[in-house]
């Protein structure tokens, strides 16, 4: 029986986010730019950007316990930053609501889970098992980091200017420790 001489295994493909991740344009030309292809440089100091897109109404939603959900105000912040370095027009308002939604459901695991702990009850047995808001709010964390990554990408492939300042993904953790207060 022969064997397949792809590398894929035939399992569809590569995978997304597999391979050595493209360097950013500040490098490129800091180097002589080695590959020769051109390079787009986006340099847009003064220019007037596009107005954030605005956000979907389910991003500020009441939660069951009453307090509206923070992905609305991820999402500019998001947004406000990547207008702030140049690169609001080349990323998705989707992606963005996307991640915001995701960091505001991370959060809100996590205040779920400070409140009632780790350890939940059985329904049946009553014995004590590793809550669930433990694992919920790990997927949402690392969709979000997923999501994080792809923005991050898009920006370092594009813009020209230094974008090592603080951004949203920096302050996630201090938002979860102000919702404690």
């Amino acid at each position: 029986m022969p064997t397949k001489s792809n590398n894929t295994g035939g399992r569809g493909g590569k995978r997304p986010g597999a391979g050595r991740k493209k360097k950013a344009v500040t490098e490129k030309a800091a180097n002589g730019n080695p590959g020769g292809r051109p390079l787009q440089v986006l340099d847009i100091p003064d220019m007037e950007g596009v107005e954030m897109p605005k956000p979907h109404d389910f991003l500020s939603a009441d939660q069951r316990d009453g307090n509206p959900l923070q992905a609305k105000e991820i999402y500019e912040e998001t947004w406000n930053w990547l207008k702030e370095v140049g690169c609001a027009h080349l990323v998705s308002s989707h992606m963005i609501e996307r991640y915001a939604m995701c960091s505001a459901r991370w959060i809100q695991c996590e205040e779920i889970t400070n409140k009632l702990g780790f350890l939940s009850k059985h329904p049946t047995t009553q014995k004590p098992i590793p809550s669930p808001f433990v694992n919920i709010g790990i997927n949402y964390m690392n969709q979000a980091n997923r999501l994080w990554n792809e923005i991050f990408q898009i920006v370092k492939e594009n813009c020209s200017t230094d974008f090592s300042g603080p951004n949203p993904q920096d302050d996630l953790m201090e938002r979860l420790l102000r919702s404690r207060e």
